[in-house]
């Protein structure tokens, strides 16, 4: 594959003033404009100098720190991140992944334009008039010597202390480590290691969203217009040392992170290790690190930014970076340099691209391409998941001819059409159960401890009304309905309170939001799925039955019935907000305080959806306790939120406390 047209090399392009300029002599270029020599009139001279005005976004080359002040990741969209692998062994190093090239030398025009040279000039006064000035004022800045810098970077004084001085950049120490150089690949890890492994990025990126909800919150509330609380959660676990693979780069799957994991913020690859630019789409290891002075790449972004971008699934046609005007448009041609060098030099050393060549682009521009496929064995790609699980939403049956045993198993009871599949056996148990949309409880709940007192937020409730100081001070979710932090239980508003069906505290109340499936599953037996992408911290559903009293549960099990014991669910809700490795203070919400429940719950002839999910110990969705029809403590709803973004089709796991050893699943479910 390749472009069927001949072009030349466009890092050698002459500029656009290289026409008019071809005359001048060597004393002329170094003049100002006035003195160029040419035997244009002065009317013809302006006509030609007038070039569509073109201004190229700035790419973050060798740029270790990350840049913040990018554009923001659409949150309705996911990143694609693709580690870029080869096949080399077990663990290496950058010395062992490089093997020396030559060397190409390129010589610099001496004779600056006149632009630059008034550029040099004006830096030169204001390095003069304002470096004494800042370095008496601040004891940790320093002058740096780069005329190009336009970047706040680490001083280092034996690399300046024979350079000329002209320009003026304050940098400040970083409190930070920095990015280490050395190159490394992981394989072979045991089940053990793997388990470690996925727990921690788990756990990270929990404490990543968990920060990120809580930090827009605030913004909001301080009336800042644009709130980034991507970035408050990067920095303020970057500061506690929370980012991982700090101490090297990985080549290849990082450990822990799955094929087909869902991310919406590039912010969040930075904290996983997996990306090490917050703004260019391609990360690799500089040629000043490098030991053979040759750029390595190390993992590109698929995200749509670049029209001439290809996503097959099996396939990838990859456009390089650079040449984009701020609209991201493509302006001018890229140049073999930087990432797009970097993923050139890489197909030298193993890495998985197959094909680089320069093409025009959609836009006439010329471009570089780099064509990756998937490697033999790997799982379904991310991006073809998305795509297969949208076409599922739209038209199941043309998808999917045959194996929809209903679709709508809850026969309209949800919001959502609740799709049952099986194309594995011709069980199709789910059918003869009653479908529940909501939990039935005994008549002498709603009379036991209901005091019929609510909120009189008329317009929505917000931090401080009634049904906020129930919860201990403040609600339970955000203005997108996200749970900020689990607790022992929530009071949502009630039947008593005058505030609108839309108001913030009612999340659970609304319903189903999300297509789920329940599945036929060779190793779960039946299990749920969704196939929309569900948010970390986002409600899913209730896990619905009818609740009886100890002694019902009694006489229940003695004649062989099952039941679902609420308070053998793991506290996973505990592990949803929980900063203490940001801040040291950090407590546990205790308020509201939940007494023992002493209840069971009868799911063998009416169920709901949530009844199919499997169990797991390091499950994606928790419990959380909620209270809204009625006031007594002892009898609450059984509410399920997402602990981790979850892609779509990817089986909902539940942590039932105890399970069938054989199935992974409660023996009443199976």
């Amino acid at each position: 594959m390749g472009s069927l047209l001949q072009l030349q090399d466009l890092n050698l392009a002459p500029s656009p003033f290289s026409s008019l300029t071809s005359t001048t002599t060597p004393a002329a270029a170094s003049t100002s404009s006035n003195t160029i020599a040419t035997s244009l009139s002065a009317k013809e001279t302006a006509k030609a100098f007038l070039v569509p005005k073109l201004e190229p976004k700035l790419e973050p080359y060798d740029v270790e720190t990350p840049i913040y002040h990018h554009q923001p990741q659409d949150p309705g969209s996911s990143t694609h991140a693709f580690l870029l692998t080869s096949s080399a062994p077990n663990y290496f190093s950058n010395s062992q992944l490089t093997t020396p090239l030559s060397q190409s030398t390129s010589s610099e025009d001496d004779n600056a334009n006149d632009n630059y040279s008034e550029y040099n000039r004006i830096s030169e006064h204001f390095r003069t008039a304002f470096a004494k000035r800042l370095q008496d004022q601040y004891g940790d800045i320093s002058v740096v010597s780069d005329p190009d810098s336009r970047a706040i970077v680490p001083h280092n004084e034996d690399d300046n202390r024979n350079t000329a001085l002209s320009s003026v950049v304050v940098s400040r120490r970083p409190k930070y480590p920095q990015r280490s150089s050395e190159l490394v690949r992981v394989t072979d890890l045991g089940i053990e290691d793997q388990r470690y492994f996925r727990d921690l990025v788990r756990r990270t990126r929990m404490v990543y969203d968990s920060l990120r909800i809580l930090s827009i919150l605030e913004e909001k509330r301080r009336g800042e217009r644009r709130t980034r609380g991507d970035l408050r959660a990067a920095s303020a676990m970057r500061d506690c040392g929370l980012w991982l693979n700090r101490d090297k780069r990985i080549v290849g799957s990082i450990p822990g992170v799955q094929i087909g994991d869902v991310f919406f913020f590039r912010m969040e690859l930075l904290v996983m290790g997996l990306h090490g630019q917050a703004q260019a789409g391609i990360d690799y290891l500089p040629a000043s690190q490098s030991s053979n002075r040759e750029p390595i790449a190390t993992s590109i972004i698929v995200s749509g930014g670049y029209e001439d971008d290809e996503d097959a699934g099996d396939v990838i046609i990859y456009t390089g970076h650079g040449g984009q005007d701020k609209l991201n448009r493509q302006c001018e041609h890229q140049k073999l340099e930087g990432g797009n060098l970097a993923l050139e030099r890489s197909m030298r050393h193993g890495i998985e691209i197959h094909e680089c060549w320069f093409d025009v682009g959609k836009s006439g521009f010329g471009v570089y391409k780099y064509r990756l496929l998937r490697i033999d064995g790997q799982p379904e790609m991310g991006s073809s998941i998305l795509k297969f699980s949208e076409s599922l939403r739209t038209k199941p049956l043309t998808v999917r001819p045959r194996g929809y045993l209903s679709l709508d198993v809850s026969n309209k009871k949800e919001n959502m059409p609740v799709f049952l599949f099986n194309d594995i056996d011709n069980d199709h148990d789910p059918l003869c159960y009653q479908y529940l949309e909501r939990t039935v409880f005994p008549v002498f709940v709603f009379t036991n401890g209901s005091n019929g007192t609510g909120c009189d937020c008329v317009s929505g409730c917000s931090d401080g009304c009634f049904c906020a100081m129930k919860n201990g001070g403040e609600l339970a979710y955000d203005e997108n309905g996200f749970l900020l932090r689990g607790k022992p239980v929530v009071f949502e508003c009630g039947v008593s309170c005058r505030c609108p069906p839309a108001c913030r505290n009612r999340v659970t109340q609304r319903g189903l939001r999300n297509r789920l499936e329940v599945f036929r599953s060779r190793e779960t037996g039946w299990g749920v799925r969704s196939l929309d992408v569900i948010h970390a911290g986002a409600f899913i559903c209730e896990y619905a039955g009818v609740v009886l009293t100890r002694e019902q549960a009694q006489i229940f099990s003695m004649n062989g019935g099952g039941l679902v014991y609420p308070n053998r669910f793991s506290a996973k809700w505990a592990e949803w907000g929980d900063l203490s490795q940001i801040y040291p203070n950090y407590t546990r919400p205790s308020y509201p305080e939940l007494p023992p429940l002493d209840f069971a719950m009868d799911v063998s002839k009416m169920r709901n959806v949530a009844c199919y999910m499997s169990h797991s110990s390091a499950p994606n969705v928790l419990v959380q306790f909620v209270l809204y029809d009625h006031n007594n403590l002892m009898f609450p709803h059984i509410m399920l939120f997402a602990m981790e973004n979850i892609p779509p089709l990817r089986e909902l796991s539940l942590d039932y406390g105890v399970a069938d050893d054989w199935t992974g699943k409660l023996a009443i479910c199976n």
